[in-house]
């Protein structure tokens, strides 16, 4: 056969070229990220509605000019030098359009790796509401067996603010480091399948350092934080996507969430959903916790998380305070302390939530950088949000 099929004529490589050691990079990504499950075993969450969405287009914004480090350049060549592949913006609750690469479908999931921990967080504070989640509670609270491990004497606030003292570096790209154990514990990685994500999370010994005092990006506590979830809950993460958060948002599409080999989701990074879906989380949590006139978090822990909680100083002793000198972390969402009070979630390979108060603006942003991690180009992401917030 010499014709090449549909498939590979969107993507210029056939599916068959996709694999487990190579779903993250490019130009594979482009398809796997929007095709997760069909990589790694996933459980589904029903959306709210069986209506078909329909695309809406920026029109005339496309071609309005924004100026970054780079200079002048007009918001279709941004999205586009940013390897968005989904973009959608909502103001003051009311679409404002949509973009989709050609390789992205409008209304297809696309993964949005660690703005998972960000909708974790949002089940956590779900149940706080509710009594039966503590915060302030020491971890072996609710699991007894990780006294030996780092977590033996951190708190649920200590792994919701990402300052447990570990010792675990997100070594994305070496193959031979803990983290790619870490990653086939998730069956991320080939492998996988003699280790199960909690078994590997409680080998994890901690740092000298107290907890407490400094902000570490460390994914591990995410997957951690499904854990906590799930046993104060008597519920499977999924289950409380669906009941607490994907039905009460109105969410028109399904989402999916990966699962190691026992079945554990993997909260830090699995889950996938549509941008129109993410931005109904980011106005969700502009609006204080409500949607559709129903309140699915508690307005005062909204507050805590976006405005009000957070330690500045934990933030400006890690490794990302140059991407907001004036910020915080709180329950997995940033604090970017510009004056517009805006706040986000951030995923790599360029996930993006973005919500600015001031401007009623949020943004959803899907993307397939060839980079897990771009210092330069965030700077940008940050500023060309900044910027779309004033011309919508």
């Amino acid at each position: 056969m010499t014709g090449k099929t549909a498939f590979e004529t969107r993507y210029g490589f056939a599916r068959k070229d996709v694999r487990l050691d190579n779903w993250r990079l490019r130009p594979f990504s482009q398809w796997s990220f929007q095709n997760v499950g069909e990589l790694v075993p996933s459980v589904h969450v029903a959306a709210a509605s069986g209506g078909e969405e329909q695309a809406k287009s920026l029109d005339g914004l496309l071609g309005e000019k924004v100026t970054l480090g780079g200079g002048a350049e007009t918001v279709e060549a941004f999205l586009k030098r940013s390897d968005t592949d989904g973009l959608t913006i909502l103001k003051a609750g009311k679409l404002v359009g949509d973009w989709s690469a050609p390789h992205m479908p409008f209304g297809a999931r696309h993964i949005i790796f660690s703005i998972s921990k960000s909708v974790t967080a949002i089940l956590a504070g779900i149940l706080e509401g509710e009594g039966v989640f503590d915060p302030e509670a020491p971890v072996t609270r609710y699991i007894p067996e990780a006294k030996g491990s780092a977590y033996g004497d951190a708190s649920v606030r200590n792994v919701l603010d990402m300052t447990v003292s570990l010792d675990f570096e997100e070594a994305y790209l070496d193959p031979e480091s803990a983290f790619a154990r870490y990653r086939r514990a998730t069956l991320w990685n080939p492998g996988g399948g003699s280790e199960s994500l909690a078994t590997f999370l409680l080998t994890i010994q901690r740092l000298a350092e107290p907890h407490g005092q400094t902000y570490r990006y460390r994914s591990p506590n995410s997957d951690m934080l499904g854990i906590l979830v799930e046993r104060a809950s008597g519920k499977r993460v999924s289950d409380l996507l669906s009941e607490k958060l994907w039905l009460p948002l109105g969410a028109a599409s399904e989402m999916s969430v990966t699962v190691d080999m026992e079945g554990t989701a993997r909260t830090a990074g699995g889950m996938s959903v549509t941008p129109r879906d993410l931005a109904r989380i980011g106005e969700m949590m502009r609006q204080g916790g409500v949607a559709n006139g129903h309140r699915i978090v508690p307005e005062a822990w909204v507050r805590d998380t976006v405005a009000a909680g957070g330690s500045h100083e934990a933030w400006r002793r890690g490794t990302m305070a140059f991407l907001f000198p004036k910020g915080r972390y709180r329950n997995k969402w940033y604090q970017m302390g510009t004056a517009s009070d805006a706040f986000c979630g951030i995923g790599i390979h360029g996930q993006w939530i973005y919500v600015n108060p001031k401007a009623e603006v949020v943004i959803a942003k899907m993307s397939s950088q060839p980079e897990p991690v771009d210092d330069v180009l965030d700077l940008d992401i940050v500023a060309f949000f900044e910027a779309l917030s004033g011309m919508v």
